[in-house]
């Protein structure tokens, strides 16, 4: 398996200039240290509230995923959040699209990359691997971040969190 990105100190930078504006703040803590809200446990990153709980070992792959959870919630379940961040498939895929689609914000990660941690890291789809999916097979993904007002048109992330 290759080795894929993790929050090291330039990505942390990254990730806090994309989400803290948005109310997610990024807890930092130590390797080896227990993740508070990690759905699949240490190194993934974890979700309590309106905190984004990583280390530096946490994939940036994992600390993407988790992002976009709390943006893609509804306000309701963004409130009580603890580590299971709920949803059904459909938000699901929606989740992994604006990862892929966020990753070209963090200078040296990039879709391409991003795309390929995630095959190495087992994320699975129906058309096989994450770049045939999100070419290929992910139309209801686009039409629910759109329909949701967290993608324009052109598939640009507006900077906004889902309200309803």
């Amino acid at each position: 398996m290759m080795d894929v990105l993790v929050c090291e100190a330039g990505h942390l930078s990254s990730l806090r200039d994309l989400f803290e504006p948005l109310g997610l703040e990024i807890r930092v803590h130590p390797e080896g240290a227990e993740l508070p809200g990690s759905y699949w446990g240490a190194p993934e990153a974890g979700l309590v509230g309106d905190v984004l709980h990583v280390r530096p070992d946490t994939p940036v792959h994992s600390a993407l995923h988790e992002a976009c959870h709390y943006l893609c919630m509804d306000p309701a379940r963004r409130s009580g959040l603890h580590t299971d961040a709920g949803g059904d498939d459909l938000e699901e895929s929606a989740v992994c699209y604006l990862q892929i689609l966020l990753a070209d914000h963090l200078p040296g990660v990039g879709r391409e990359r991003l795309m390929d941690d995630m095959d190495a890291w087992g994320y699975s789809f129906r058309l096989g691997d994450t770049r045939a999916w999100f070419h290929g097979d992910a139309e209801d993904a686009r039409a629910w971040l759109q329909a949701h007002g967290l993608v324009d048109a052109d598939q640009a992330f507006t900077g906004r969190l889902r309200q309803r």
